[in-house]
């Protein structure tokens, strides 16, 4: 994809539609409740109806796409995981026995699975072929990328989410697998917010301090050696993040231009969603954070974007399982809003309850 595309891509991203989001807000300030008083389970089915236009919302078939890549600055021992656990952790998404797995199960939602830069080869039809490179370099030597290798990553995002689009997908959730890109996050978050590196560096997948101190330092190394600009966006990608990100990046994308729903799970999802919302602004409209992840930086990549995380479960494992479980949120919202009566269903007058309702 060259830079015309993806800035004409962008710029076909609509706002979501206002009157219908009005609409909806309307129709629930009129059920037997107190106005308002389902909170954040009321603003979902209001975002929802502004994104996809219409009262009759769509909440199936949704599911989480997640993007699968090695990172070089695993060779500064920045993760206390070998580097082959991308590998293998990718593998046993097709096995139906990891986190995420379970948890879509559960849901009723399905798992997209990409191989857009692990450093291995599979032959499994449930793993979409999309490598770009046997992972990136290491970026505390030189880029982590191409531009044009950022601008690639990014495109597979979108192309792929268009097909789950075109086979009737609604709703997608963010996710991902590699080890070390909680370093390649940590390094975007900081870039593009101007934050010291301290400030949005967690240990990740329990690193011990020798290993955080690495991670501190391969980051300061990746500025000086790289010097991303964060008025660039996907210079930033390219410098200081890796195939994984970038592939999430074009999700978001490809999701606001479908007008559809596309859920964050946690800090390295948030990180993409970071880039993705300096692109396009607008991008946010269709975002809905799930959860707020133990890592650092978390918090401070949502304020940035201009969201709240629906849940707080302490969770930090990434592959995108915090997206079914907002998946079950939403169907639960939809269930509980849309299935209540009016004041007029039950033979209330609304306006003698409205002095105490308010």
């Amino acid at each position: 994809m060259r830079q015309e595309e993806l800035k004409q891509f962008i710029a076909d991203i609509e706002p979501l539609n206002l009157e219908v989001a009005k609409q909806m807000e309307t129709y629930l300030d009129g059920l037997t409740k107190p106005v308002g008083s389902l909170g954040k389970l009321e603003q979902l089915m209001i975002q929802l109806a502004g994104v996809q236009g219409t009262m009759d919302i769509k909440t199936k078939p949704c599911a989480t796409v997640i993007m699968c890549s090695d990172n070089g600055v695993c060779d500064q021992g920045v993760s206390s995981c070998p580097q082959e656990v991308t590998a293998t952790v990718t593998y046993n998404f097709t096995r139906g026995i990891t986190g995420v797995n379970k948890l879509s199960q559960f849901a009723g939602s399905d798992i997209h699975i990409v191989d857009i830069g692990v450093k291995a080869d599979f032959k499994h039809p449930l793993i979409h072929n999309r490598k770009i490179a046997y992972g990136t370099q290491d970026m505390s030597i030189q880029s982590a990328m191409t531009y044009e290798q950022a601008m690639e990553a990014i495109e597979v995002g979108i192309e792929e989410t268009n097909k789950l689009i075109e086979n009737g997908y609604e709703i997608f959730g963010t996710g991902e697998m590699g080890i070390g890109n909680t370093t390649t996050s940590a390094a975007i978050t900081a870039a593009l917010l101007k934050l010291d590196v301290e400030e949005v560096t967690g240990k990740g997948s329990g690193a011990k301090d020798q290993v955080f101190n690495s991670k501190i330092n391969a980051i300061k190394k990746a500025f000086q050696v790289n010097q991303p600009d964060p008025n660039d966006p996907i210079d930033v990608l390219a410098k200081v993040g890796g195939y994984d990100l970038a592939g999430l990046v074009g999700v978001y994308l490809a999701a606001a231009h479908g007008k559809k729903v596309v859920v964050i799970d946690g800090f390295i999802a948030a990180a993409a969603a970071l880039v993705a919302y300096k692109l396009c602004p607008t991008v946010k409209d269709y975002m809905v954070a799930s959860h707020l992840s133990k890592e650092v930086g978390m918090q401070k990549l949502l304020m940035e974007i201009g969201l709240e995380p629906h849940l707080n479960l302490e969770m930090r494992l990434g592959e995108g399982s915090g997206c079914p479980i907002l998946f079950n949120l939403i169907e639960m919202a939809k269930y509980t809003l849309l299935g209540m009566g009016t004041f007029e269903d039950a033979g209330v007058d609304k306006s003698n309850y409205m002095h105490i309702w308010k």
